[in-house]
């Protein structure tokens, strides 16, 4: 337990920012899941609709330090293969 004054603000302060980069994290995945439906569904127009919306939310997170920046891009990759793959 926090015990010096300093130390309770860092505690009030790490829990803050626990609870806004889950709220964060919990967007890329579901924007991420959005891309994943669209594809499965078949429908490479909305996959692509889909993909688009992603991109500049997982650069978003990535530029915020929510999730690392080869993990961005690995997902950006993966999502754009299987969306182009389903308008080939």
């Amino acid at each position: 337990m926090a015990n010096s004054p300093q130390a309770k603000k860092r505690a009030r302060q790490a829990e803050k920012s626990r609870s806004r980069n889950a709220s964060q994290r919990s967007l890329v995945r579901t924007v991420i899941k959005k891309v994943n439906a669209a594809v499965v569904s078949g429908n490479a127009e909305e996959a692509k609709t889909a993909y688009d919306n992603a991109v500049p939310v997982i650069d978003r997170m990535a530029d915020k330090g929510i999730i690392h920046k080869n993990k961005a891009a690995r997902h950006k990759s993966r999502l754009n293969t299987q969306v182009k793959a389903l308008s080939a």
